[in-house]
């Protein structure tokens, strides 16, 4: 059982020294994209069957760049169910006219090129997931 033990260990030295990955990590599947284009927009988002939290963010904003990485973990969490874009409203401004975005951060949850829900302001972390696992378990039925 020893000798296994440094056999393993060598080996793993072995790969290491010679750049290669001892062993494998599957990432959790995620679907994060940000939007660059109107046209991106309507063929990711509003075509989409499964549901698209769009964040509406500004990069001047703290409170987005406090919400980033909650929502970017829980869209991580629930493994390909349901898609996050982002959606710089200085560069898209038109964009966040069309959604009524009067001020940053705002998710909206769309699904078959409809609004589904809304979340405006900066949410706790637990808020974000129940609202985020509600959206998921809707869109199954």
């Amino acid at each position: 059982m020893q000798r296994q033990m440094v056999n393993l260990l060598e080996n793993v030295a072995r790969q290491v020294r010679n750049n290669q990955r001892a062993f494998s990590v599957t990432p959790k599947r995620r679907e994060i994209f940000k939007v660059q284009s109107p046209e991106e927009f309507d063929k990711k988002v509003k075509n989409s069957q499964e549901p698209v939290i769009v964040d509406f963010f500004a990069t001047w904003c703290n409170p987005c760049k406090l919400l980033t990485p909650r929502i970017e973990s829980i869209v991580g969490e629930q493994a390909g169910s349901i898609k996050l874009a982002k959606v710089d409203i200085d560069e898209h401004s038109e964009l966040a006219l069309d959604y009524d975005v009067g001020a940053v951060p705002v998710l909206v949850i769309m699904q078959n090129g409809k609004e589904v829900q809304r979340m405006v302001g900066l949410q706790d972390e637990d808020k974000i997931r129940a609202w985020v696992a509600t959206a998921v378990k809707n869109a199954k039925q």
